[in-house]
């Protein structure tokens, strides 16, 4: 999927708190419509570079976050391809992702 343009529709804004563990969102975080993850949901998606709560984004997938000790992987989507390292999509998605185990695959 890395390269293709999505459409992700937010169920958690920047800003909003998890429902679950209570943390705030530090960036849009939502799923990609008529797609099927490894838990049988939709494909999540972190959207990056965008500074407003959304309830939809068009972008590129610009990479993927393979989850060793979880079921499903996470995509990042943002409106430029060439945008972010692996080093700075690291950092964006650590306030969620400290808790697994990953990997990060970008394209060449």
């Amino acid at each position: 999927m890395i390269g293709q343009k999505v459409t992700v529709m937010m169920d958690r804004p920047l800003g909003s708190k998890h429902p679950k563990h209570g943390f705030i969102y530090p960036l849009n975080y939502g799923y990609i419509p008529d797609t099927v993850a490894g838990d049988g949901e939709e494909v999540d998606a972190y959207v990056i570079g965008e500074f407003e709560p959304l309830d939809r984004f068009e972008g590129y997938v610009v990479a993927i976050i393979h989850r060793q000790d979880d079921v499903e992987d996470k995509l990042v989507v943002c409106r430029d391809r060439y945008r972010y390292n692996e080093s700075q999509i690291k950092a964006l998605v650590e306030f969620q992702e400290r808790f697994f185990q990953s990997t990060i695959e970008m394209s060449d």
